[in-house]
């Protein structure tokens, strides 16, 4: 039975990235078989209610106000709305519904309080409702766990010592802080970051300890390879290789069993056998939808037949819950 630890040292886990990689996937299929269906593949949707002028810098996104891009901004959406398109997700099979808002932090103001109608809104279609809004205080997570938020994403995005290269307007300790915040509330933990963004190895091993050594692992880590977007300081990063893709997945996997390793960012530029071949290094959950908030994804259509082809079968919501 593999143990489940959280005192993973920095040699342990580039030994383990380091694998020769047909040795790598076999160990993280192994692992996956042990805690998961290997068949079973989590669907959710992600969906931007609040578009744009971010007062950010993060180098990698096109919604930072301060970059030209084609992206528009928008106010935050009517709850209305949100509702139809999550019942729209549910529709097309998705179990978890995320909900991303450009905003640096939550304010105590009408904007949150629509947030929060929100996710009673897409609480009540029996969806996970998931959201990420940036930096969050205790009390705001409390109330956001008192309305039926299941899970809140908050990305690491890369290693400590990357990270100032990559953004200057929030330290990684705010990151850590807000996560740390939404464990107190025990709202389940989405917590991940993006390859190809000009980091080393040294780089994602270092971001991948940092999560393998929290008090408890996240729930959830979307490993997100780059999609450069024009206009923004990284737009002429070189694609990230499946390879690349694989020894994220199933070190993640190997090192975090129980988690859920989310295909999420850069699955637009994969093909079937690149897709295929992260489930088979422990990837166990994917957003469908054409859009990931502004980049583009692959349509309902197409993740289907990739269904279809591969023989999986999309999880049920709240399993955990039902197992526990």
């Amino acid at each position: 039975m593999t143990a489940i630890r959280n005192n993973w040292t920095r040699e342990e886990i580039a030994a383990i990235y380091n694998k020769p990689v047909l040795d790598l996937i076999y160990q993280a299929a192994t692992v996956h078989r042990e805690f998961h269906d290997p068949q079973e593949v989590q669907v959710c949707t992600l969906l931007s209610v609040k578009t744009g002028g971010c007062p950010e810098d993060c180098s990698y996104c096109p919604q930072a106000a301060r970059y030209h891009t084609d992206v528009k901004v928008q106010k935050l959406m009517e709850v209305n709305e949100v509702i139809d398109k999550a019942i729209e997700a549910k529709e097309a099979g998705s179990t978890r519904f995320c909900m991303g808002a450009a905003w640096r932090e939550v304010r105590d103001n009408r904007d949150f309080d629509k947030v929060i109608d929100m996710v009673k809104g897409v609480n009540s279609l029996g969806l996970e409702v998931c959201c990420t809004l940036g930096m969050l205080t205790p009390e705001q997570a409390q109330k956001l766990k008192d309305a039926g938020l299941y899970a809140y994403n908050h990305n690491l995005d890369t290693s400590e010592e990357f990270y100032d290269d990559i953004i200057t307007t929030r330290t990684y300790k705010d990151r850590l802080d807000t996560l740390s915040h939404v464990r107190k509330a025990n709202i389940s933990v989405c917590s991940g970051g993006i390859i190809g963004m000009g980091e080393q190895e040294d780089d994602r091993i270092g971001m991948l300890l940092t999560l393998a050594t929290l008090p408890e692992h996240p729930e959830s880590v979307p490993v997100n390879a780059l999609v450069p977007v024009e206009g923004t300081p990284l737009e002429d990063q070189p694609k990230v290789s499946v390879w690349e893709m694989v020894r994220m997945i199933a070190t993640a996997r190997i090192i975090m069993p129980k988690t859920m390793v989310r295909l999420s960012a850069g699955r637009v530029r994969m093909n079937l056998e690149e897709q295929a071949l992260c489930f088979m290094a422990g990837a166990n959950s994917i957003f469908a939808g054409d859009k990931l908030l502004t980049t583009p994804n692959p349509g309902y259509i197409k993740d289907q037949e990739m269904f279809q082809q591969l023989q999986l079968t999309p999880r049920k919501a709240y399993k955990e819950e039902v197992t526990a």
